[in-house]
């Protein structure tokens, strides 16, 4: 049997914790399903139920002041952050350059440098030489 269980899946009468959301679930049949949501669930004995459920629930009420300063504080600086997030991305959009398809930026040379000429040009004897050496190997077979 495994001690892990699938948020939704249908499991067993019994306790089940969820620590990600520090959740205990109370299954009363067998075949009934744990709620839906985020994180995986343990099976835990009933007297380990009855121990931790006042202690998540102390350790809520312990933090539910700062937690309610956090969101006061984060409300009142969400104006704040998102005019400078605004005035970052417009700056940002004026000095980034404009992006062209096919166009390689991170080649190392500058713009106007001209094309380095590749091809049959550059070695021409060493082409013709080579190609007279396979016609006469394959002309020996």
């Amino acid at each position: 049997m495994a001690n892990r269980f699938q948020s939704g899946g249908a499991v067993q009468s019994g306790y089940y914790l969820n620590p990600g959301r520090w959740a205990i679930a109370p299954i009363a049949r067998d075949g009934e399903r744990l709620p839906d949501g985020r994180g995986d669930w343990m099976r835990i004995p009933t007297i380990a139920a009855l121990v931790l459920t006042p202690i998540l629930g102390l350790t809520f009420l312990m933090f539910l002041p700062f937690i309610g300063f956090a969101l006061f504080i984060a409300h009142l600086a969400s104006p704040a952050v998102r005019v400078f997030r605004r005035s970052a991305a417009d700056l940002a959009a004026t000095v980034s350059p404009g992006w062209r398809p096919g166009e390689a930026h991170l080649t190392g040379k500058s713009e106007g440098a001209a094309p380095e000429e590749k091809g049959p040009s550059a070695g021409d004897e060493k082409l013709d030489a080579l190609q007279k050496e396979i016609e006469a190997r394959r002309g020996e077979e």
